[in-house]
Formats: C-alpha cells, sequence, structure tokens
C-alpha cells in the first residue's frame, strides 16, 4: 500500500477518499508529477506547505512559509492555516509518527480549496516552500463526466 504522500505517479490518488471532498497529496520534500482521476461534482483540497508539531513549531514554519498555486495556467490563491489542533489516526510504521495510534497535535500550513472542476483535463501547479523544507506537485487531473 502507498502513502499517497510518497507516490511518485498518482497511482495512489484515490486511496482513503471521502465522499464529501478530493484530497490530492503534497509530498515529504521535493518535487514530483501525477495523473490523477477526480469524480466528478467533488471539490478539491490539497497542501502547498504544511507541517504538524506543538505551537512553536507551527510558528516558526509560518513565519517563512510561502507558495504559489496555478490552475490551468490561472493563479490561485493559498489559503493560511496558524495553527489548528488537529488529530491524526496513524498505522504502525507510518512516515509521520512512526507509530500506531492516535496522535493529538497543531497542524499548520497553506492550503488550496477548489471548487469541483468542469469535466475534461486540468492542470494543476503547487509550490510551497518554509526555510529549507520545499515541495512542488504537477497534477494532471482529469475529471470525469457528470452521470446523466
Amino acid at each position: 500500500m502507498t502513502n499517497p504522500v510518497a507516490d511518485t505517479d498518482g497511482r495512489a490518488c484515490g486511496r482513503n477518499q471521502p465522499h464529501d471532498v478530493w484530497f490530492l497529496a503534497g509530498t515529504f520534500g521535493g518535487q514530483v508529477e501525477r495523473a490523477c482521476e477526480v469524480p466528478s461534482g467533488r471539490p478539491i483540497a490539497a497542501p502547498v506547505v504544511n507541517i504538524f508539531g506543538d505551537r512553536q513549531d507551527c510558528a516558526a514554519f509560518m513565519g517563512m512559509a510561502q507558495g504559489t498555486v496555478l490552475l490551468d495556467g490561472k493563479v490561485v490563491e493559498p489559503e493560511t492555516y496558524e495553527g489548528d489542533s488537529i488529530t491524526v489516526q496513524g498505522a504502525r510504521g507510518n512516515p509521520l509518527t512512526g507509530e500506531e495510534g492516535r496522535v493529538t497535535a497543531t497542524g499548520c500550513g497553506l492550503w488550496v480549496q477548489l471548487p469541483p472542476l468542469a469535466s475534461g483535463k486540468h492542470s494543476l501547479k503547487i509550490r510551497g516552500r518554509s526555510g529549507d523544507f520545499s515541495t512542488g506537485v504537477d497534477y494532471a487531473l482529469t475529471v470525469a463526466a457528470s452521470a446523466a
């Protein structure tokens, strides 16, 4: 099983998706290109650059956070999340906590939220940076035609 964040081509794009939004993964650092099919009518959310830790980690991270998002060549402004309490359900050996079970932490970062896209092909380019950490994903998205 591939973690969508570690996915190098988009094969894990549909893994564990909820029914109300389609999450696109960032990276653990570095840049990748992914192809992904998105169901019709589903809004999209994706991190530009983000972390979780404690409030001080987030304050330092957000002090340097910056990012750009282009959807079909047009700029989309990311939203800023300074520090929200989050609960992570980790599997044993996961790359974030390494442990199985629930962990409560502070999550922060820049995120993009998009309304449902028209059916067809779309390009989404995401670049984020905070200090020495940088991430980038080029998504080739295909939105399925809506069922009649």
